[in-house]
């Protein structure tokens, strides 16, 4: 009866976290294509507004910073904290519409994310046995292409219908909602958990120290030049396919945002087969295989020019499997550093951004001197080389243990 009840309330918990996620992952992306009216309600030029966006963008790389501290603190103080933040922001923007509180609702959107993604998965690889965390991380993700299926949708029918400050009122409210529904779900266990807490936090490193961790750690090592490779990968494709298919297939902006509906059902697709059937055929066995089949598809890319079909086919297929290992990798390196998951994670988060503001810069280039071959040929091997980088993570950490008495928990991690 207790373990039903456990499941039940883990069950609710991961609904409520996914949830709020999607309120933070809209905060973070409805900028993007409503940046006109933005600018429109600010009185503003549109290139007022891409600095805006740029430094919502840069937050992503503070994630560094929460991790350590959410590993000394508790997860709960700072998903919650995230919480907090993005219900100032937005309301500041709401109710005083001036560039300065959009800039600052737009900031600290990108600071709550960065404060609740680190922690409420460290939570999870807490909380979830190691055998079901595909199944709990890949539901909590879908709310990244929720919030472009469903989150910015709904933004555009609520400008539409009560100007550009009413986005910013909604996710105001709905973060409060979220703090008030992860309170209640994720109650405090108690003064000797508290007593517990206090200890561990003692012991625990500092920042740098617990930084340290990391570098000492090779699967840590791997893991981080996977998520340095492999979204800067995404990226340098990401940046340049709206150009594509522009350029060789003469689409207009409704046309290309059907695309990206597209590209947002293929998000979906990859995180709900994460929760399907990361766990079931393993997440090492499902990250190796999902990482080689995105550099395959990254490779074909050039073979695809001479039909809109194929292409948009091809995307579609190529964001499955990027999702889809993308995903798969969240849940697997949760377990890497159990002692310090929340380091582990923003470590991780940091280096997928440095990878995707490294990979924006890349693909311009790429796209400019050689177009669409270019492209396939830097995305695969990039995905390639964050592939290499976590095998050699994993040979040298098996090669570390050999002989040792292993966790059967652990064990999967290997």
């Amino acid at each position: 009866m207790a373990s039903t009840i456990l499941r039940s309330s883990a069950v609710w918990q991961v609904i409520a976290a996914s949830v709020c996620r999607l309120f933070l992952n809209t905060a973070r992306r409805f900028a993007y294509p409503f940046a006109p009216a933005l600018s429109r309600g600010l009185d503003v030029p549109l290139t007022a507004i891409t600095p805006i966006i740029a430094v919502n963008q840069a937050t992503s790389i503070l994630s560094v910073v929460f991790g350590p501290l959410a590993d000394r603190y508790g997860y709960r103080t700072l998903f919650l904290s995230g919480l907090s933040v993005l219900a100032i922001g937005m309301f500041a923007a709401g109710l005083f519409p001036m560039y300065a509180t959009v800039l600052l609702a737009l900031f600290l959107a990108g600071l709550g994310k960065a404060m609740f993604d680190p922690s409420i998965l460290a939570y999870v690889g807490e909380k979830v046995p190691f055998e079901r965390r595909g199944t709990a991380i890949g539901i909590m993700e879908m709310s990244w292409a929720g919030s472009s299926l469903i989150g910015i949708p709904l933004m555009g029918l609520l400008i539409a219908r009560f100007g550009w400050r009413s986005p910013f009122l909604a996710l105001g409210g709905a973060g409060i909602l979220g703090f008030i529904a992860l309170v209640r779900l994720f109650p405090k266990n108690g003064q000797a958990r508290a007593a517990e807490r206090a200890v561990q936090s003692t012991n625990r490193p500092g920042m740098f120290a617990a930084f340290g961790r990391l570098r000492k750690e090779p699967l840590a090592l791997g893991a981080l030049a996977f998520a340095f490779f492999f979204n800067g990968a995404n990226d340098v494709f990401f940046v340049v396919y709206g150009a594509w298919l522009e350029k060789d297939f003469g689409l207009g902006l409704v046309a290309l945002g059907m695309a990206t509906t597209v590209i947002g059902a293929a998000e979906l697709i990859g995180e709900g087969m994460t929760a399907a059937l990361g766990d079931r055929f393993g997440l090492k066995r499902s990250l190796m295989t999902g990482a080689a089949i995105s550099a395959a598809f990254y490779s074909l890319l050039p073979l695809l020019q001479g039909s809109l079909i194929a292409a948009l086919s091809g995307i579609f297929c190529l964001f499955v499997a990027v999702e889809f290992t993308i995903v798969v990798g969240l849940s697997y390196f949760t377990e890497i550093l159990p002692d310090a998951r929340a380091t582990m994670m923003s470590g991780y988060f940091g280096a997928a951004s440095a990878g995707r503001f490294c990979g924006a810069l890349l693909g311009g280039w790429a796209w400019t001197l050689y177009g669409i071959a270019a492209i396939g040929a830097a995305t695969a091997l990039m995905s390639i080389l964050g592939l290499l980088f976590l095998t050699w993570g994993m040979r040298r950490r098996a090669g570390r243990q050999a002989g040792r008495p292993r966790h059967p928990e652990k064990e999967q991690t290997q």
